[in-house]
């Protein structure tokens, strides 16, 4: 790399590590695994973390190692925990997914008719987590437990905005998917659901290995009287002090005897703030005698999307 303080050369390791992303994903896998982190070290960190691998496609080099499955299955699984959770597509080839085990594909965009697809494929699955997925329902739930006989696992943990305004009568078909399905779980985490205290005791009276339930935010279950009739079950919520407690939203709703507990109309903008350490320790960071020259920003999220920017520019991870 040439010296940045002459116009004849560009200062490539200073882009941002988003940018970076986005030129090595047209190379060659190769190249980007073994050529790129040796040309520095601010590449090499690109390589190595999320940026590259917002989309992850290795069809091409897949079918050449269609003898070689577990070189395959160990390629997928670096490349996915180099994603750290920002993956929005895998394309690969003949990838053996009946040996898969955990499958974590939480806020995922996957609908029912794909899971139905999908399901069959994965008759080892021990672990499930479909958090957030809000484009499923009953029917996806059935179809996993219908076809992933294994599973111990099932972490089906929704976020208060994802449930605001919907029918509460399709969680409760999702809980009674649960309870004829999966037979045999052993760990479940409903949090946030809108569940009642009914759809609860189908899924403990058929789940009879259930060892730890999360009824976070499900505030239409009754703690106690489950407690009472499970008293070997270890129960976590409704009532537990956390981001989303139960009182938070009452103070928000509009109407005391409104059923909707995620009322927000009287949530204001001015209400959002938050004070973070003292004014001395605002001064304090910039104490360093550094200035603000090495100050990195980034923004994620927000009005800056592809159809402002006018080319795929792939959300930051």
């Amino acid at each position: 790399m040439g010296e940045c303080g002459g116009s004849e050369y560009r200062c490539w390791e200073e882009l941002l590590p988003d940018a970076l992303g986005l030129v090595f994903r047209n190379l060659p896998l190769q190249e980007v695994l073994t050529v790129v982190p040796r040309v520095c070290k601010s590449w090499g960190r690109v390589v190595s973390g999320p940026y590259c691998w917002q989309q992850i496609d290795i069809e091409e080099w897949s079918l050449q190692k269609q003898s070689q499955p577990e070189q395959l299955v160990r390629m997928v699984e670096m490349l996915l925990r180099r994603s750290a959770g920002s993956c929005r597509r895998l394309s690969v080839s003949g990838l053996p997914t009946r040996a898969l085990r955990t499958l974590e594909i939480p806020r995922s965009e996957i609908s029912d008719a794909v899971v139905e697809t999908v399901a069959p494929r994965l008759p080892n699955l021990t672990f499930l987590d479909i958090s957030s997925c809000t484009k499923i329902g009953a029917r996806a739930l059935e179809a996993f437990g219908s076809h992933c006989r294994n599973l111990v696992g099932l972490r089906r943990v929704m976020h208060p905005i994802d449930v605001a305004g919907r029918n509460a009568c399709h969680q409760h078909d999702e809980a009674r998917a649960i309870a004829r399905t999966m037979p045999r779980l052993r760990h479940l985490e409903v949090g946030y659901m809108l569940v009642t205290t009914e759809a609860i005791l189908e899924v403990l009276a058929r789940c009879r290995d259930l060892e730890f339930v999360d009824l976070r935010g499900c505030w239409a279950v009754d703690e106690r009287f489950l407690q009472e009739r499970h008293p070997g079950l270890n129960f976590l919520g409704p009532g537990v002090d956390d981001c989303f407690e139960n009182s938070y939203w009452e103070e928000c709703s509009d109407d005391d005897d409104d059923d909707d507990v995620y009322s927000w109309e009287l949530m204001d903008d001015d209400e959002y703030y938050a004070v973070v350490g003292s004014d001395d320790d605002d001064e304090a960071v910039w104490d360093d005698g550094q200035g603000i020259e090495n100050l990195e920003v980034r923004f994620y999220g927000g009005g800056f999307n592809e159809s402002y920017a006018g080319f795929d520019w792939p959300a930051s991870p």
